[in-house]
């Protein structure tokens, strides 16, 4: 299983175990209230645990900070109708209290150490701690519980309970499990935005040094034959090398992907010379549909390496982008060598450099649109190769993020349905 795959199906039992403690959680409480109010309906009591519950997950979004803190503590106040609730970081120092009995913390300094130390919660007795308010003063127990994620303490709930027994002890460790898997969670996102743009290196590295040589050496060649036109297909390579090098950016508009990938098949024109032809057809509609960065980009070079490039003659590499209603479609498609299709189960799951594309954009479409969408491959040998995917126009929380971006059409710099041929460079 590849490190997106597990980071997926951890994410999915952090999500049922998320769910299975609220319903854990939501039922304790709902006893514990039930309790304290004879009369009212259980399913009063299970519907205000599982509301104040419900705003739960969104708290640590962004990780444990003193916001998030402030906002647990004040929802675990409300829900388990304590006299207070703390909450300290890995280290032992507080980040939020909300509720009375204040005046306490310092003396649970050292339980909150002894806690973390030991990896296991503490209890400690209103009778154990010096108080000048013995006649007035609300706690009766102070449970002190660690947050532990792969068995380290990350942080430290402290809930000082009216009562004492293990009533209080259960609720509070069923809220600290509740916690921990929101840590837990935030963790996992944080690992998968890492795994994008983790995703997004290799398709830098990927880009051929074979590529780079042949386009200078291209270049090189067509500044003593035509300086204008080594002068433009240097500022394509320049601007295609920004492109896909830049230091930031998980999304694109797909008028700027397919900008770029005019560009590289600009050079690799300059280089084939007449055996490759390119054929562009956009519509003007999905121009600024949003799609993962360097989606598209490693489908069309495959075309030209894999496909073309081996057939003597030459050949054509088609791209076109159509609106569909709610989806944009866009395929690529070549007249090149094509494959046996008994082969293309093996190069979708394959991590290898060959067909480098299928295997990591599958991954990549399914981070971000889940089983809705994926690659569908036409091929046979001799008969070249078609990729085509559809992709939604709008996903939500999913926008460009290039910085200065500028939604543009893609230049049309040759007829958008003609065929193109490279310079007379030749091989």
């Amino acid at each position: 299983m590849d490190a997106v795959s597990s980071v997926l199906t951890t994410q999915t039992l952090v999500a049922f175990g998320a769910g299975a403690c609220l319903a854990g959680l939501a039922a304790l409480l709902a006893v514990v209230i039930r309790r304290r109010n004879p009369g009212g309906a259980v399913e009063d009591a299970v519907l205000r645990a599982v509301v104040l519950l419900s705003g739960s997950p969104m708290e640590l979004e962004h990780g444990l900070n003193q916001n998030a803190a402030d906002k647990i503590t004040s929802r675990k106040l409300a829900l388990l109708r304590c006299v207070a609730v703390g909450l300290t970081d890995r280290e032992g120092t507080l980040l939020s209290w909300d509720g009375e009995a204040n005046d306490h913390y310092v003396d649970l300094v050292d339980p909150v150490g002894a806690a973390i130390r030991k990896k296991r919660h503490e209890v400690v007795s209103h009778n154990k701690v010096p108080c000048n308010h013995r006649g007035t003063c609300r706690m009766r127990t102070a449970v002190i519980v660690p947050l532990l994620i792969e068995d380290e303490p990350e942080a430290v709930l402290i809930v000082v309970g009216r009562s004492r027994g293990r009533r209080i002890v259960k609720m509070s460790e069923a809220v600290a499990t509740f916690i921990r898997t929101q840590l837990e969670a935030a963790r996992l996102q944080d690992a998968r935005q890492d795994l994008h743009q983790a995703e997004i290196k290799a398709l830098r590295a990927q880009i051929s040094p074979h590529f780079v040589y042949n386009a200078l050496n291209t270049i090189s060649a067509l500044i003593r034959t035509d300086p204008e036109e080594a002068r433009e297909l240097l500022q394509d390579f320049a601007d295609f090398t920004r492109y896909c090098f830049r230091a930031e950016g998980t999304y694109t508009t797909l008028s700027e992907e397919l900008r770029n990938i005019d560009r590289y098949l600009t050079i690799e024109g300059a280089r084939y010379g007449n055996r490759l032809n390119v054929r562009l057809k956009i519509a003007p509609e999905v121009q600024s549909v949003v799609v993962p960065f360097l989606l598209i980009q490693p489908l069309v070079e495959n075309a030209v390496k894999h496909g073309i490039a081996n057939k003597p003659g030459g050949g054509t590499v088609t791209v076109v982008a159509q609106d569909i209603g709610n989806e944009a479609e866009i395929s690529i498609e070549d007249d090149g060598v094509g494959m046996d299709p008994a082969l293309l189960e093996g190069m979708r799951n394959s991590h290898g450099s060959a067909h480098i594309g299928l295997a990591g954009i599958n991954r990549r479409m399914f981070q971000v649109y889940r089983d809705r969408y994926s690659l569908m491959v036409e091929t046979a040998v001799g008969a070249g190769m078609k990729v085509t995917m559809r992709v939604p126009k709008f996903v939500r929380a999913v926008r460009p993020d290039m910085p200065g971006y500028v939604d543009e059409v893609v230049p049309q710099r040759r007829g958008p349905s003609q065929p193109r041929a490279g310079a007379a460079l030749g091989s």
